[in-house]
Order: C-alpha cells, then structure tokens, then sequence
C-alpha cells in the first residue's frame, strides 16, 4: 500500500462564479467558509444514505481528518 500523503489533496469542482461567490457570502455570515460547510454536507448525505462499506468510508476518513489535525496542533477555533 502507498504511504499516504501528508496533505488532503484539493479537489476541483466546476461551479459558476456568481453561484461560488454568493455561497461564500453566506457561508461568510454563518460563521464559517465552504470548505467546513461542504463536509458537513457531505458527511450529512453519507450518514443519511450511505450503506455500511460508504459508512466504513466516513470513519475512515474522519480517522485521518483527526490525525491530521492532531498533527498541526488541532483545528483551528472559529472565528480565528
């Protein structure tokens, strides 16, 4: 198996400007920006319709979310 990177790799998605830019708006005035926002989403949909192996994905992932946060001294607070 291949060592696994020490960075979560960037994914590009295709989304018009003006649809970006005023989701960042919101996102802006909920406290938070889209990166968290969109994880929530994703996490939500898996959790609500993933099957057991997609289930075993997410932890998975909010495994190494954790690690890799614990490596930089944690998660940023809010706000920050």
């Amino acid at each position: 198996m291949a060592e696994k990177s020490r960075r979560t790799p960037t994914r590009p998605i295709r989304v018009p400007i003006p649809l970006w830019d005023a989701y960042g708006r919101v996102c802006e005035r909920l406290g938070t920006d889209r990166t968290p926002d969109l994880l929530d989403h994703m996490r939500a949909r898996i959790r609500e319709y993933g099957n057991a192996d997609e289930l075993a994905m997410l932890d998975e992932a909010e495994q190494e979310l954790a690690e890799r946060r614990a490596r930089k001294g944690g998660r940023p607070p809010k706000g920050a």
